[in-house]
């Protein structure tokens, strides 16, 4: 099941409205405050608890480009079965923020059909920048995790946020052998005005199981880049992606999707394509680009990001990515 971009008018969403959870729930598990503070970006309030951590490193790009890292760490290596995640972060006008992992997010076994959940909460600012780079979700046999993604944006905030799922632990035989994934993400402008609202739900159904739907495939990812300092950005993708799915598929394009020719065999054209790469764009004057991607290896969508966003480079200090 995967439901696309659509828009909607309705009272702006907060983390409380989104989540069925008790008072004592509803207590964060992680808060991150950056502000300006002599001038440049910085960390005035960093708090995290069980079973969240977050790593914030000193040196992780050169000093000279006005930006915060920092990592979101899991104890225990991942997300076990009934764990409820729910951190927020606020990055004040004209800062710059990357919020990235140091691994791929591993979601283990469900025991009693509990579901894992995350929930994720930010607010950006005038002239900010929020870059969201994370390794992929990878979900073990039988898991069930959900995750809900919440963007208060001002209208000339900034956003990068990636969002991929891989299809589990291959060496092991499972693949796409969890029972539920679900990702929702929601971005709002100016804190009250529905920009861009997204939902992707992998279950197993009794009639077709997610690897007969998924096929050849092995990841599905998203790329939603928005705000007026990646106007380049935006143009960059669009025409590399452009001029792949005519180099893959020939013909022209209309409205950034390819026109796939039909093959004689199907499962030929996946695998000659390994990923394939949609694009389009929304909001008014088309402030925000959607890339939409599926492949057969990891390894492909890793370096689709790195030569897609190296533009961000100056920005973050460092092409995303580029140890990976």
């Amino acid at each position: 099941m995967l439901e696309g971009t659509c828009m909607i008018h309705r009272p702006v969403e907060t983390m409380a409205m989104a989540m069925d959870l008790d008072n004592s729930a509803q207590t964060p598990t992680g808060r991150i405050v950056i502000q300006k503070v002599a001038g440049r970006s910085a960390v005035t309030s960093l708090f995290a608890r069980y079973p969240l951590k977050f790593i914030r490193p000193t040196k992780a790009v050169s000093s000279q480009v006005d930006v915060v890292w920092i990592y979101t760490v899991s104890f225990g290596g991942g997300i076990v079965t009934g764990d409820l995640v729910y951190y927020t972060i606020a990055v004040g006008e004209g800062c710059t923020a990357v919020l990235t992992t140091q691994a791929s997010t591993k979601v283990y076994k469900a025991v009693g059909g509990k579901c894992s959940e995350q929930f994720f909460e930010a607010q950006v600012g005038s002239n900010a920048l929020l870059a969201i780079l994370p390794d992929p979700v990878t979900c073990f046999s039988t898991a069930r995790y959900s995750q809900r993604q919440i963007f208060n944006v001002a209208s000339d905030g900034n956003l990068v946020l990636v969002d991929w799922l891989t299809s589990g632990r291959h060496k092991r035989g499972e693949i796409w052998d969890f029972e539920l994934y679900k990702s929702t993400n929601n971005i709002y402008l100016d804190g009250n005005q529905p920009l861009f609202l997204d939902s992707t739900k992998l279950e197993q159904g009794a009639g077709y199981s997610v690897v007969d739907r998924m096929q050849a495939f092995h990841v599905i990812a998203m790329l939603v880049v928005l705000g007026p300092r990646l106007e380049h950005t935006r143009k960059h993708i669009m025409e590399k992606i452009r001029e792949r799915n005519s180099e893959l598929f020939g013909g022209q394009l209309q409205n950034s999707t390819p026109r796939v020719k039909k093959a004689k065999s199907p499962q030929r054209e996946i695998s000659e394509a390994v990923l394939l790469a949609s694009c389009s764009t929304f909001g008014p004057m088309d402030i925000g680009l959607v890339v939409r991607i599926v492949a057969t290896s990891t390894e492909s969508v890793y370096k689709f990001f790195r030569e897609h966003l190296t533009s961000i480079g100056p920005f973050i200090g460092t092409c995303p990515y580029g140890g990976r």
